[in-house]
């Protein structure tokens, strides 16, 4: 993963630079029809041209691509030193956000209107080949590649541990605790690639609309887990001491009023899903998926658990007895 992250940073860096020089020394071509330069920020119908609901729009899909931070929590368990690496991974998420999101935007924005984007082919490459890349095409479709499997690479190690620490607790099947040589829990790598396949699937069925509902049903998957693990945060802080809340390792900052609204801002996203016709399908699934763990919680999960409770208390029964 170190590797597959290196490229595609690589790659991000190396266009921001470019994109950077582009601005200020100009396209070698000269029928662009445009001038690179931050004056493309406002010009154009000026800034957010279609009003604050074009933006809002775009929060039901662009949330997804912020995704996997949660991850970080999941590692705590097999990092040597998690006092001191998490705080400092968490902390670099608003740097690498600043960097590799909105830097990049910045630069794009700059060198291309709004309304020009994409008319003449990728930015990317089109900055890439504009800096003497003639290969700029097959150079970036093997980063999106690369990309790509560091996505899937993260996301098949947090569902991973996610459902073998799930299954260990009886909250999932039994076959999810199998183990390779190495530590691995492989069968959670053969589920993932299984659904992996149905994206294939859709995207041979629906080419067109298949990004828009995978970036949907990521976006909703996302908030509902962020949303899920800000409830439970204020759960359990309701549940301590003021002397147990300061003794926690990682103190919140902006308690409880950056909790509170983070929480809102989670449901609005989801309200928004809901409200835009194209997210609306991952608003569906997303709750049928929701209702069929439910099920699967009350018929196969929550009887375990009773029968766990129970055994104590008979025991403790006969013990007094005795």
């Amino acid at each position: 993963e170190f590797w597959l992250s290196i490229v595609k940073v690589s790659a991000i860096v190396a266009m921001i630079l470019g994109g950077f020089g582009l601005m200020f020394y100009g396209f070698n071509a000269d029928h662009t029809g445009f001038v690179p330069g931050i004056q493309n920020l406002w010009i154009h119908e000026g800034f957010m041209p279609n009003g604050i609901m074009g933006l809002v729009a775009c929060l039901s899909v662009v949330v997804f691509a912020f995704g996997g931070i949660e991850i970080i929590g999941i590692t705590a368990g097999e990092s040597q030193d998690p006092k001191t690496s998490i705080p400092r991974a968490i902390n670099a998420v608003p740097v690498r956000i600043l960097l590799f999101y909105i830097l990049t935007i910045f630069v794009l924005m700059s060198i291309f209107p709004w309304n020009q984007i994409g008319s003449q082919g990728s930015p990317f490459v089109q900055i890439f080949e504009n800096l003497g890349i003639k290969s700029a095409a097959t150079v970036l479709n093997i980063v999106v590649i690369t990309a790509a499997i560091s996505a899937i690479n993260s996301d098949v190690f947090g569902a991973g541990r996610m459902l073998y620490g799930m299954s260990k607790h009886k909250q999932a099947p039994q076959v999810f605790q199998k183990l390779s040589r190495n530590g691995v829990p492989w069968m959670t790598v053969v589920v993932m690639a299984g659904v992996l396949l149905v994206g294939v699937v859709l995207n041979y069925l629906i080419p067109e609309n298949v990004f828009i509902i995978i970036a949907s049903i990521a976006t909703f998957a996302t908030v509902w887990v962020w949303l899920m693990i800000l409830l439970s945060q204020v759960g359990m802080r309701r549940k301590l001491s003021k002397s147990e809340i300061k003794a926690l390792d990682f103190p919140v900052i902006g308690w409880p009023y950056a909790p509170a609204f983070a929480i809102v801002f989670m449901l609005f996203i989801l309200a928004m899903m809901g409200y835009f016709p194209d997210s609306r399908p991952a608003l569906y699934v997303g709750i049928t998926w929701l209702v069929l763990l439910w099920i699967a919680y009350t018929i196969w999960v929550k009887p375990k658990q009773n029968s766990v409770k129970e055994k104590p208390d008979l025991q403790q029964n006969i013990e007094m007895e005795s």
